[in-house]
């Protein structure tokens, strides 16, 4: 599918203007999600009794129900990406996403049990709505093959990760110290200054997510009503597989607000010349680590193309699976002092995290541009959808790992996590050669087209 007219588009930067409009929507969307994040394992664990009482739950019991609740963020992916396909378009499912995270991250403010979890409900429906539809409409701004989609990406995911760093420092902070309630509200402010920012920006983004179904475009109506053909089903098949590798990258790294968050509470010598540092803080290292090595890391991958080494989508996420996996030998190293000890040491974490970033910046921002080079235009949104469902299905994966170090123990569940991610990563990468024939040329061209992006959908061909 083509577009019938071609859209010239204002530029910063060397990017869209619409790239830092989704941007910062995108941060102050995560502010919210990962700020409650930062302490809602550390409120289910908090004594009853305490000067900040939470609600007394068990460990295994917390991570349950942050491994449930974290999957179902992401599962919601596919009814709000075929909800955006079907009915309203990318831009207003982001704008319905906004106001839902909006209510829901308000009434977590509410000390009620029913509020606790109507909230939850809401954020739930929120994200599944703006998720993929958000993520969707960054590929849109990029004409297929152009190589400044990859860096793109990477951008609006520096974005995710400035909101995230500021979230679990100054969320976390409030609620550790001036009481839950005050720091799932603040939540719900990140994202109400997100959602004005949104609107106020929709004259950069009038080209992009937009509902086909009402498209006046004949040309455009009959390509979506077409089947599939054989070369978009082979590449559907490469999505589906490399998904695989999504959910165990997300069912170790979401680890960070489930085990690795309690395993900093309780077992980690936390005192900084004389002040302790809170455990939320440590979740803002993964979003720092991304901040100062997000370009980096495209950069480093976008030469590599140019000079013609391998660097295929496939690749990257492979190896980004492989450093993350690693990372847990430090846990395994930390559990071990703590063993012998009684309390390990913070840098510890602080390598551990770092690993972890390498990985996630070589594997998320590539699988988010990886699904808009290979998805058919008509199942755009479903199938970004469907990635995050399988996020989804990862985080739910690092709830039942976390529950299984009550029985086995911390050393024995970092461990097992770093030596599978190693081996499978290994495992797919004898098959990717295989696998990339799959997807029929569909990244030959990065690297030769330089101009101006213009208004295309995803997977133009």
């Amino acid at each position: 599918m083509s577009n019938s007219t071609t859209i010239k588009q204002k530029e910063l930067f060397g990017h869209p203007i619409g790239l830092y409009v989704l941007f910062f929507t995108e941060m102050w969307e995560r502010f919210s999600y990962y700020g409650m994040r930062a302490i809602l394992v550390l409120y289910l664990v908090a004594e009853t009794q305490s000067g900040n009482a939470g609600l007394g739950w068990t460990n295994g019991d917390a991570l349950s129900l942050y491994g449930t609740y974290t999957m179902l963020v992401y599962v919601m992916s596919i009814p709000g990406g075929w909800i955006a396909d079907k009915f309203l378009g990318q831009k207003k499912s982001v704008l319905y996403g906004g106001l839902l995270l909006v209510a829901g991250h308000s009434i977590l403010a509410v000390e009620e049990m029913w509020a606790f979890y109507t909230g939850l409900g809401l954020i739930i429906a929120g994200v599944g709505m703006l998720k993929p539809n958000i993520s969707t409409m960054v590929g849109g701004l990029y004409q297929q093959g152009d190589i400044r989609r990859d860096k793109g990406f990477t951008i609006f995911y520096i974005g995710i990760n400035v909101g995230a760093f500021l979230s679990s420092l100054i969320v976390g902070y409030v609620g550790e110290v001036h009481g839950w309630h005050y720091g799932f509200g603040l939540a719900g402010i990140g994202m109400a200054l997100g959602l004005i920012q949104y609107v106020v920006g929709q004259k950069h983004l009038k080209h992009v997510g937009n509902f086909l179904g009402a498209s006046e475009n004949l040309e455009e109506k009959e390509a979506m009503k077409k089947p599939l053909t054989a070369i978009e089903k082979d590449r559907v098949v490469v999505l589906f597989i490399s998904f695989l590798l999504v959910i165990v990258f997300w069912g170790a790294f979401e680890q960070a607000g489930g085990l690795m968050n309690i395993y900093a509470k309780e077992n980690t010598n936390r005192m900084l010349m004389g002040w302790e540092v809170p455990a939320s803080w440590f979740q803002s290292l993964n979003a720092m680590f991304i901040i100062f090595l997000g370009t980096s890391v495209a950069l480093y991958w976008a030469n590599r193309k140019l000079k013609g080494k391998i660097s295929t989508s496939l690749f990257k996420m492979i190896i980004g699976l492989i450093i993350m996996g690693t990372g847990f030998f430090f846990m395994s190293a930390a559990a071990s002092e703590f063993n012998s000890t009684g309390a390990s040491a913070m840098y510890w974490l602080v390598l551990a995290y770092l690993f972890h970033t390498v990985g996630e910046l070589c594997i998320s921002p590539v699988a988010l541009s990886y699904i808009t080079k290979l998805a058919p235009v008509k199942y755009a949104s479903l199938m970004m959808g469907v990635y995050f469902a399988m996020t989804g299905f990862g985080n739910k994966l690092a709830g039942l790992l976390g529950e299984s170090a009550e029985g086995l123990g911390e050393f024995t569940v970092f461990t097992g996590i770093a030596v599978f991610c190693v081996l499978f990563g290994s495992l797919v990468m004898v098959f990717r050669k295989k696998l990339e024939k799959l997807t029929h040329g569909a990244e030959d061209n990065e690297g030769t087209i330089y101009e101006e992006a213009e208004g295309f959908e995803l997977a133009d061909n």
